[in-house]
């Protein structure tokens, strides 16, 4: 599984001036993110404001991602939902049309137990040849999925990894320590990914890399090949970019970010707004300080 690839970015999902989605511009994203640097997309995950997509607009999505993008790079869904029966028939879908993997979201608002969270991912697993890949993200579902949950659901053939956004170190350590070297773990924050990376995990999927894929993926490949001292300069460059693009919450900055930059992705859609002004101000004032790796 490792041709999914090590920086994956979390795509945003460009809207009109209606608020529709706008699938033209949603695949010239995915391919100038593969030319700056990602190996591939993620489509409709928390960066793509998966919970005010509905069903026909997601698959439309991956549709038109996929057939964008080809064989270019590979293209994860977002299926993951926190009704079992709404996850199974959306990756059951997303199989249909043709994806390389899913991305299967921590149940959110109903807070299952661990045992719960093992039998929800299970169901879903046992009913797609799909790559699946585990989101960890207790910021945003209450309930964090646990280092022996992990290390179980990573005996099912096909839960390949995980999305790790909870960082913490210490379950991210044993879950690398406990389970086979074909499970990967990739970071789901930009500021973890180096860490994540030195306790053995793979990659990240990303949200900074819609700007600077290119200094991401030396970073990772920096490190891989032993140049540490690179990649740790790297990083500590990064950082207060990465911190601006969290100042207010995802995806406001990103979207805000993109269309600064003349890369027109629309406004986000409510309950989410566009970044108020002291936010707006932090954001521009970092982009001066960086080399933009979008082809415009």
């Amino acid at each position: 599984m490792e041709k999914l690839g090590r920086l994956i970015t979390a795509m945003v999902t460009p809207f009109n001036e209606e608020g529709e989605v706008e699938c033209e511009q949603a695949k010239r994203l995915a391919l100038a993110l593969l030319n700056s640097g990602s190996e591939g997309v993620l489509v409709v995950g928390t960066t793509g404001e998966s919970p005010t997509l509905i069903r026909e607009e997601e698959l439309r999505l991956f549709s038109e991602v996929k057939s964008a993008v080809g064989e270019r790079g590979t293209v994860i869904a977002g299926t993951g939902s926190n009704s079992t029966a709404e996850a199974l028939e959306a990756t059951k879908e997303a199989e249909r049309i043709g994806v390389d993997a899913c991305l299967l979201v921590v149940p959110y608002y109903n807070k299952p137990t661990q045992e719960g969270l093992y039998q929800h991912f299970k169901t879903i697993a046992e009913s797609t040849s799909l790559p699946c890949i585990l989101y960890n993200v207790p910021s945003r579902t209450v309930v964090s999925l646990s280092a022996d949950t992990v290390i179980k659901l990573s005996q099912i053939d096909n839960i390949i990894g995980i999305k790790e956004a909870s960082s913490n170190l210490g379950a991210i350590s044993k879950i690398i320590s406990n389970t086979k070297k074909d499970f990967l773990v990739w970071s789901g924050n930009d500021g973890d990914t180096l860490p994540i990376l030195t306790l053995g995990g793979y990659g990240v999927i990303s949200v900074a890399s819609h700007l600077v894929g290119n200094q991401i993926r030396e970073m990772i490949y920096s490190f891989i090949n032993g140049k540490t001292s690179e990649a740790a300069n790297i990083h500590r460059r990064l950082m207060p970019l990465v911190n601006a693009l969290f100042i207010v919450s995802n995806p406001i900055p990103i979207k805000y970010a993109l269309n600064h930059i003349g890369f027109n992705v629309g406004k986000p859609r409510l309950p989410l707004i566009e970044p108020d002004e002291k936010s707006a101000v932090t954001i521009r004032d970092t982009l001066k300080n960086y080399k933009i790796d979008l082809n415009i």
